[in-house]
């Protein structure tokens, strides 16, 4: 590769990504509509001459004329946690159909390789533990998650159809909960969330008991997943689940936080939100196969780091 577009490039997982790629001598076009993304992300990058940021929304049609001349496509964008996707449902459902529809329009007619970032969430609350990329899923699509549930699967959909239709080179990953330094202080995710309000010693929330799992993996080591998967041979196409199989309680990464912030704050317990998963934790037999890839980033030292930069912007 050459020259790589980054989608939702000025978003958390979308900017660390343009950096990586920065870093391994890549000439990087970053696209954004800054719907959720925030140009701060991208800042150190403004005498960056290998770096060009263009403001586009991807469910109108984006060309080469554009763009310029690409080799890669890493499409990050869409809103990606409850409190941005159900915002505006349609808008996120138009994300992942029209704007992964032209981005695949874009792959057929550059020849560039195209890579979705798609979401553990294609598996619902799932009834199989750990999950697997064979397991079909278990999604409300009546439910207030669905709008990003039904998208994303949709948009996996989409990708293989024109693979077959038009021999474009796809790459399909599944990202289970991420989290790192650049997360929007109100974003709504399990980690970001708490390590605010530790800051400000304000209660904890957690939704439900608490017992229910999630599987936290560093932003350094999901991005190295995915410059591995996009560089990995043609004919692995995945989907491929990317993420780290540690597998903690809400509960546990609540008193974690606490203690790593040193805070004095509380726990206060809300009802849980329908559909939200009961478990959740990727079986990453296959990347460790085909990519060469596991995690190495332990939750308590990549949770000092984000609670590092979060101190900087919390008040």
């Amino acid at each position: 590769m050459k020259t790589a577009l980054v989608t939702g490039a000025a978003g958390f997982l979308g900017s660390h990504l343009c950096d990586r790629l920065l870093a391994d001598g890549l000439s990087v076009v970053g696209v954004d509509n800054l719907y959720t993304g925030d140009r701060r992300n991208l800042a150190h990058l403004a005498r960056e001459t290998r770096f060009r940021f263009v403001e586009h929304d991807i469910t109108a049609p984006l060309g080469p004329e554009v763009v310029g001349e690409i080799d890669a496509i890493f499409n990050m964008a869409c809103p990606a946690s409850p409190p941005h996707y159900q915002r505006d449902p349609l808008f996120t459902l138009d994300t992942n159909y029209l704007g992964v529809r032209n981005l695949c329009e874009l792959a057929r007619t550059t020849g560039a390789r195209i890579l979705q970032a798609s979401t553990s969430e294609v598996y619902g609350d799932a009834l199989v533990h750990p999950q697997v990329e064979a397991y079909w899923g278990n999604v409300n699509s009546f439910g207030l998650r669905s709008c990003y549930d039904e998208g994303k699967r949709v948009a996996e959909t989409l990708m293989l159809e024109y693979s077959r239709k038009h021999g474009i080179e796809i790459k399909v990953v599944r990202i289970f909960n991420t989290y790192g330094p650049r997360m929007q202080r109100d974003d709504g995710r399990i980690v970001s969330n708490f390590i605010v309000q530790a800051l400000k010693r304000e209660p904890l929330t957690i939704y439900g008991d608490g017992r229910q799992t999630r599987s936290f993996c560093y932003v350094d080591d999901l991005v190295d997943a995915i410059v591995r998967m996009m560089n990995s041979e043609r004919e692995f196409m995945g989907p491929v689940n990317i993420g780290n199989p540690e597998e903690f309680t809400i509960l546990d990464a609540a008193h974690l936080i606490i203690a790593a912030t040193g805070s004095s704050s509380s726990i206060a317990y809300f009802p849980l939100p329908s559909d939200d998963p009961t478990r959740r934790r990727p079986d990453i037999t296959l990347a460790r196969r085909k990519l060469g890839w596991e995690p190495k980033v332990r939750f308590e030292d990549g949770v000092r780091k984000t609670i590092d930069y979060f101190a900087t912007i919390v008040a």
